[in-house]
């Protein structure tokens, strides 16, 4: 895991040299503490900051081939490097490393643009072709990694995260209303736009090339689906026998490391199961990380200890209070880098800190189970939803949406006329491409009432919801509604925010790679093909996925009903009635005014609201949480432009 960096120069007899490259690496240190390396040529600057995971003595990057042709720096791990490195030396290729980045120059030059087909892994690549003059851009299929770029007059500049290309002084500090707008619809940005004005980001499953002064973006792989209808040729228990061997492959593959692995424990399946398939596969001890909460509505400690036991792990817990949320909130803003709508991702961060300190690099996590199993309540509202399309008058079938959400203290089911008035919006149209995820949007996008009068005229829009939902992705009509679902779902939710702000951002603050066995593109593609009723049995989630582990751990997490993971938002900013000082600083009516995204007379409402507890749907804690964050993001895009380097080509 590391941090990359560079511009490919307009003028290709010109250099980009240290002074350029030196200031973007640096602001990426916490993402490779281990050692920094640079490639300068005519038309490319290359920078590396690296996190040192597979071969400790001879990996540094950039990496090239033979002849010094052609140079790469990425960030992530090529988990099939071995078995590639097997087929590419017959042909005649030459390794000087044992790293797993050596095989992406030899499979460019083998395979062509199309070598990203033949890696299994997670990754942002840049590799410099100089017999091309070309930069090609890649990232993996469903966005683990991050990769930014900026077409500036002085060419195209790239990078791991928004802050190294401040630094270089390419690019101008300054948010995006479009940007906020999205995170305030949709949880987080869909790529390639982000919070940024001037900045892109490279979406998942893309390639981009920079040939000629012109770049050219195209998608190599997409989530798809089986059509409805179409029949599962084999039997439950063989889809089942294949789900568990290329789950545990997918493991297999990715404790690939020349350093300690451990594993994140929530408690519930999914992470679980992961640290069951470490455990099967090899003998060596097992450390497990988990997070307990003070506040019982979000903690699931009995549940890790558990699996702990019962797994026989060593395992450590990060107890968090909501004075540690508050504390760490501007610091996970910082690495984030984008408005967020929860907590949650802070905690992770702390956690993270609490496996740096065990001495661990790499973990690996249940992340993703989820969107390929059907295991998210929204999945089952969309299907109860679609039932009750059938008969849009009926009494009864709303009222399955009760057996939802039992894990809430305050669930939204709880008053039969508005949840039914809630989850009755577009009920006339099932064929609606954003059917089961239209509630949710329309619930986070309550934040948009808190914007200024001229953040609405930026993104020029008197209907914000529909204008932006048009931007989001479109799954195939021909699809069942479950693999619709789950299309946009990963296009959304998974992408932009799970990997972002609770997955890459806040792992690599604490100089941490995280790595995700569900996301592995052959078990992605195989669960697409499995009919939705294996996926979701009655409103019994994963049931397919429970069936290929249940003899792998204890009852109690087995039969357990999911209980999504959170963390305290806007309570965990007051004590005892009081506003804690930074959030109160920050949401001061002058910095409101002077920041010029909220109105402070409405975010003052909404502060009294929470902090004499009126506020505890979904819809006000979200929006205190965006505008909290989307305030110290721009505190921190300002101190970057007060710092702002005079950029030189050499």
């Amino acid at each position: 895991m590391c941090g990359i960096a560079g511009i490919a120069a307009g003028d290709l007899a010109v250099s980009p040299g240290r002074d350029l490259l030196s200031p973007m690496i640096t602001a990426l240190q916490h993402r490779g503490p281990d050692g920094y390396g640079y490639h300068s040529a005519p038309g490319i600057g290359l920078a590396h900051a690296r996190l040192s995971i597979i071969d400790l003595t001879t990996g540094s990057q950039p990496i090239r081939n033979e002849d010094g042709s052609i140079w790469v720096v990425f960030n992530g791990e090529i988990f099939n490097y071995l078995e590639l490195r097997a087929r590419l030396e017959p042909l005649g290729h030459l390794f000087y490393t044992q790293s797993d980045t050596e095989v992406i120059v030899h499979a460019y030059e083998q395979y062509g643009l199309d070598f990203v087909d033949h890696l299994n892994g997670q990754f942002a690549i840049a590799l410099w072709d100089s017999r091309h003059r070309r930069l090609v851009l890649a990232r993996d299929r469903v966005g683990i990694r991050p990769l930014l770029y900026s077409q500036t007059p002085r060419g195209l500049a790239f990078a791991s995260e928004a802050k190294s290309l401040f630094a270089s002084g390419l690019v101008r500090p300054e948010l995006d209303p479009l940007g906020i707008a999205e995170v305030a619809t949709f949880w987080s940005c869909i790529a390639p736009q982000t919070p940024f004005v001037g900045i892109r980001a490279l979406p998942p499953g893309h390639l981009a090339v920079f040939e000629a002064g012109r770049l050219n973006v195209r998608r190599y792989w997409d989530w798809q689906f089986a059509r409805a209808g179409e029949q599962e040729p084999r039997t439950l228990e063989d889809v089942v026998e294949e789900v568990r061997e290329l789950f545990t492959d997918s493991v297999r593959l990715q404790l690939r490391a020349d350093v300690p692995v451990a594993a994140y424990l929530s408690g519930g399946l999914d992470s679980s199961a992961v640290s069951a398939a470490i455990r099967r596969h090899t003998n060596s001890p097992l450390t497990t990380f988990s997070l307990a909460f003070a506040d019982a509505e979000f903690d699931e400690s009995q549940f890790q200890l558990d699996v702990a036991r019962h797994l026989g792990t060593e395992h450590i817990v990060k107890r968090i209070g909501s004075s540690e949320i508050s504390t760490a909130f501007a610091r996970g803003i910082r690495h984030i880098e984008a408005p967020i709508v929860r907590t949650a991702g802070i905690p992770l961060m702390l956690l993270a800190d609490r496996v740096r300190a065990a001495g661990i690099k790499v973990v690996l996590t249940g992340e993703g189970a989820d969107e390929i199993f059907g295991g998210y309540d929204l999945f089952k509202e969309g299907k109860i939803r679609r039932f009750w399309a059938r008969a849009p008058g009926s009494r009864w079938r709303p009222l399955l949406m009760r057996r939802l959400y039992g894990y809430l203290a305050t669930s939204p089911t709880t008053a039969n006329a508005m949840a039914t008035a809630f989850y009755g919006q577009g009920i006339d149209r099932p064929e609606d491409p954003w059917f089961a995820h239209r509630p949710r949007w329309s619930t986070t996008q309550r934040t948009l009432r808190f914007l200024s009068h001229d953040a609405r005229a930026r993104i020029e829009s008197e209907s914000p919801l529909a204008k932006l939902v048009e931007r989001a992705p479109r799954p195939e009509a021909s699809w069942p509604g479950l693999s619709r679902d789950q299309y946009v779902e990963a296009h959304t939710l998974l992408a932009g925010y799970l990997l972002h702000a609770q997955g890459d951002r806040v792992a690599m603050a604490a100089s941490i790679e995280a790595r995700y066995p569900f996301l592995d593109h052959r078990l992605i593609e195989f669960a697409n093909r499995i009919p939705p009723r294996w996926k979701i049995r009655g409103l019994e989630e994963k049931y397919i996925f429970r069936r290929a582990v249940s003899d792998w751990l204890p009852r109690s997490v087995v039969n357990r009903v999911k209980q999504p993971y959170r963390a305290p938002d806007a309570a965990a900013f007051f004590v005892d009635g009081r506003l804690e000082s930074a959030a109160a600083e920050a949401l001061s009516p002058t910095r409101l005014a002077a920041h010029g995204y909220f109105d402070p007379s409405l975010v003052s409402r909404l502060i009294e609201k929470c902090r004499s507890g009126g506020a505890v749907g979904f819809a006000d804690n979200m929006a205190f949480v965006t505008v909290l964050s989307t305030q110290l993001l721009h505190d921190e895009m300002t101190r970057f432009a007060q710092n702002r380097p005079i950029p030189s080509f050499t």
